[in-house]
C-alpha cells in the first residue's frame, strides 16, 4: 500500500502562485508513476500532471502547460506541483495520485481557491 499526504493548498489571487506537496509512504523507485489530479465543483476529476518513474518522464494537461511544473525529491519521497499564473478556473480540490504495482492510491486532497 501507499499513503499519500498532501499540503500547500489555500486561497490565492488570480495571477498568483502556489506550491503543493505530496509525501508518499513508499520510495518513488517502487512506484510506476506519481502525480496530481484535480476536481472542480460539478466536474469530473482530471489529470493535471504526472511523473512516470521508469523512465523519468513528465506529462501535463494542456490547460496547465507552461504554468505548472511537477517535480520530485526522491530522498524525501515528495512530489511537488508548482503552480504559477493561476486562474479562477484552476480552483479545485487537488489530489495526489500514485500507482504501485496494479493499484492506484489517492491522497485526501487539498483545496486550491483562486479568487478573481
Amino acid at each position: 500500500q501507499v499513503q499519500l499526504v498532501e499540503s500547500g493548498g489555500g486561497l490565492v489571487q488570480a495571477g498568483g502562485s502556489l506550491r503543493l506537496s505530496c509525501t508518499a509512504s513508499r520510495s518513488f523507485f517502487s512506484l510506476n508513476n506519481i502525480g496530481w489530479y484535480r476536481q472542480a465543483p460539478g466536474k469530473q476529476r482530471e489529470l493535471v500532471a504526472r511523473i512516470i518513474i521508469h523512465p523519468d518522464k513528465t506529462h501535463y494537461a494542456d490547460s496547465v502547460k507552461g504554468r505548472f511544473t511537477i517535480s520530485k525529491d526522491n530522498d524525501k519521497n515528495t512530489v511537488y506541483l508548482q503552480m504559477a499564473s493561476l486562474k479562477p478556473e484552476d480552483t479545485a480540490v487537488y489530489y495526489c495520485n500514485a500507482e504501485f504495482l496494479v493499484e492506484e492510491y489517492w491522497g485526501k486532497g487539498t483545496l486550491v481557491t483562486v479568487a478573481s
